[in-house]
């Protein structure tokens, strides 16, 4: 049950995602050849109008084929023959719809049980938050010029900066603002530096103008997480040991799925719904990024062209976008076996 729940979760990631292609590319006049879930041969599939729809044979990742959209076409339906605005909408609506789906999951979730509120429970004894005066039911505003919206922004900002020494610090108390300094100072059980916040009051609900602005925030958080791990990744912050690929990902999935279960169906789906937040919220940013083959790679080309105001070869687009799509198969393939690796 476990490999089917990861594996629906996945189809809904990767459908919402392709559909968002889809649907521009529909809205633009653009002919769409075939519109897919997974890769490889084609297990089955049918053709409604002009398009194919199809089941592929490797449950990962998915398509939407337009005519004219790594080659020459003189149809005026053809990807190619769109103005640069439609073509942007058409490559920036797969990221776009990840970021949607991650935001209805959020509404599901905070509108059900609320938002993790960064009003803090109280201080640890004899720390820095104490001995600067901190104290129980202080909301923190800010860290470092960095806004804080929910009280995992606290972790993620120390996480992310693991040589800080101080950190300035601006709560809320009694509707008046402070600022402090606080000397983050190292625990003893791992070594890493804190501020020695106890933790959150928990998790707060509110009207529905509250949980759509909070479930903009937890979208926020996921992509500021994933952007955060991308950078220790060039730093050398995180490891390529420490990335997971499809397989990883099923495994933490069934994981959390059997955990959960136990609880319940009501926390089985809030912990589901969270994970399709997490992985949705990563797709979109990471197609994003600007490397051929991807989303943003494929908006940087427009741009480019935009600003020289000419057309890239379309042959010699798709034969570089190919290159990088082969590259990170290679990459996805050594990240599964590193996945598998680790589970044994």
């Amino acid at each position: 049950m476990r490999i089917i729940v990861a594996l629906l979760i996945f189809s809904l990631i990767i459908i919402f995602h392709e559909f968002g292609h889809f649907l521009l590319a529909k809205k633009n006049g653009i002919c769409v050849l075939e519109f897919s879930l997974g890769l490889g041969p084609t297990i089955v599939g049918f053709t409604k109008g002009e398009t194919k729809y199809s089941l592929k044979l490797l449950p990962f990742g998915g398509a939407c084929m337009m005519l004219g959209e790594d080659e020459d076409s003189d149809n005026e339906r053809a990807f190619g023959n769109k103005s640069i605005a439609a073509r942007m909408s058409v490559v920036l609506a797969g990221p776009i719809f990840n970021f949607i789906l991650a935001f209805i999951f959020s509404v599901i979730i905070i509108g059900t049980i609320g938002y993790d509120s960064p009003v803090i429970s109280g201080v640890i004894e004899g720390s820095s938050a104490e001995e600067v005066g901190l104290k129980e039911g202080d909301k923190i505003l800010k860290i470092d010029n960095t806004n804080v919206t929910i009280y995992r922004d606290i972790s993620l900002y120390t996480t992310t900066h693991p040589n800080a020494q101080k950190v300035d610090v601006v709560y809320e108390r009694d509707g008046k603002s402070y600022e402090t300094t606080i000397t983050l100072k190292a625990s003893k059980e791992d070594g890493r530096k804190l501020m020695g916040i106890a933790g959150s009051i928990g998790r707060v609900k509110g009207d529905v103008f509250t949980v759509i602005k909070y479930s903009f925030n937890e979208v926020g958080f996921w992509i500021k997480l994933t952007v955060a791990s991308l950078k220790m990744l060039v730093t050398g912050g995180v490891s390529l040991n420490d990335m997971s690929g499809p397989v990883g990902i099923v495994n933490v999935i069934g994981n959390t799925y059997e955990q959960s279960i136990m609880e319940g169906l009501l926390v089985t789906f809030l912990n589901m719904s969270n994970m399709i937040i997490l992985l949705s919220a990563n797709l979109g940013v990471m197609n994003l990024l600007p490397i051929p083959a991807l989303d943003g790679g494929r908006f940087v080309f427009l741009f480019i062209e935009a600003i020289r105001g000419k057309k890239f070869d379309p042959q010699k687009e798709g034969l570089v976008n190919t290159a990088f799509f082969a590259i990170l198969m290679v990459f996805m393939v050594l990240i599964m076996i590193n996945d598998i690796r680790k589970l044994f």
